[in-house]
C-alpha cells in the first residue's frame, strides 16, 4: 500500500509531469490538424485561396519606387538573390533601431531606404501581401529564430505576454494551445498555435490575416482590449511565436479555419 508521504509526493509530482509532457512534445504545424480537404487545398497552388494575396505581392515587388528601383533590383527577379535560410530567421536584432526587426519592418524598412518610398501603415493590405510573397518564396524553409543576448528582453516579454491572461473571458494564449491542443472549440479543433503558416487564409473571414491581425482577433475573443498592431507588445509576441516554432516549415500561405 501506498503511505501518506507517498501519495502526498505522487500528487504534487503531477503537475511537474504534466508541465514536462507539455514541454517535450513533439511540434506539430497547424496544418496537422486540418481535415485532408482541406490540407490538399493548402498544398495546392491552384486551389489555395491565399495564393491571389502572394501574386499581389509579387507585383507590388516588382513595382518601381520613387527612385525607379524595384525590390528586385537588390533580391533579384522573382526574389531569385534572397537567402531563403535568412527570411526564415525573421524576426531578427537591428542594432541601428535597438529592437527586433519582423519581416514587415524590414520590407518597409527596404522599400524607404532603397526606393526611396514613404513607409507603409504597419500591417496593411499591401504590406502583408508583400510579406506574404517573401515568405510564399522560403515556403519549406524550416523555421529557425536566433534568441540572441540583445532579442532576449523582448523575447521574454513576449513569452509573458502568451502565458498572461487578459479581458473579461481572463484567457491566455496558453490556455488554448498548450494545455487544450488536440480539443474542439466551436466545431475547430485548437492547434499548438505556431505561427509557420503566416500570414495565411482563413476560410472564416475570407481573407488573408497576417500573424498580428490573428493576435487581435484572439484578443477580442477574449473580450480584452488588444495590442496595437506593429507594437512592440505584438512585437515581442511574434518573435516568441516563431522561435517557439524553431524547426517547423514555412507554409505561407498556409489555409486555416
Amino acid at each position: 500500500m501506498i503511505n501518506n508521504k507517498k501519495l502526498l509526493a505522487c500528487v504534487f509530482l503531477l503537475p511537474v509531469l504534466f508541465l514536462n509532457s507539455v514541454t517535450a512534445r513533439d511540434l506539430k504545424s497547424g496544418s496537422e490538424y486540418l481535415t485532408p480537404a482541406t490540407r490538399e487545398m493548402q498544398n495546392d497552388e491552384f486551389a489555395n485561396p491565399g495564393m491571389t494575396a502572394v501574386e499581389e505581392g509579387r507585383i507590388e515587388f516588382h513595382r518601381a519606387g520613387v527612385n525607379e528601383k524595384t525590390c528586385a533590383t537588390c533580391h533579384g527577379e522573382n526574389g531569385s538573390k534572397f537567402d531563403l535560410k535568412k527570411i526564415a530567421s525573421y524576426p531578427v536584432y537591428n542594432k541601428e533601431y535597438e529592437k527586433p526587426f519582423t519581416l514587415q519592418e524590414q520590407i518597409n524598412f527596404c522599400g524607404e531606404e532603397y526606393l526611396d518610398n514613404v513607409p507603409y501603415v504597419y500591417d496593411c493590405v499591401d504590406l502583408v501581401e508583400i510579406e506574404s510573397y517573401v515568405r510564399y518564396l522560403a515556403r519549406g524553409e524550416k523555421v529557425n529564430v536566433t534568441i540572441t543576448e540583445s532579442l532576449k528582453p523582448f523575447y521574454e516579454k513576449g513569452k509573458k505576454i502568451y502565458n498572461t491572461r487578459y479581458g473579461q473571458m481572463n484567457m491566455a494564449c496558453n490556455v488554448c494551445h498548450d494545455q487544450f491542443d488536440g480539443q474542439r472549440l466551436r466545431g475547430q479543433v485548437l492547434s499548438q498555435g505556431h505561427s509557420n503558416g503566416f500570414p495565411l487564409y482563413r476560410l472564416g473571414s475570407g481573407k488573408m490575416t497576417s500573424l498580428h491581425g490573428r493576435i487581435k482577433e484572439c484578443f477580442r475573443s477574449f473580450r480584452a482590449e488588444p495590442f496595437f498592431l506593429g507594437s512592440e507588445e505584438l512585437i515581442s509576441l511574434e518573435l516568441y511565436l516563431h522561435a517557439r516554432g524553431n524547426g517547423l516549415a514555412i507554409e505561407t500561405p498556409a489555409v486555416r479555419y
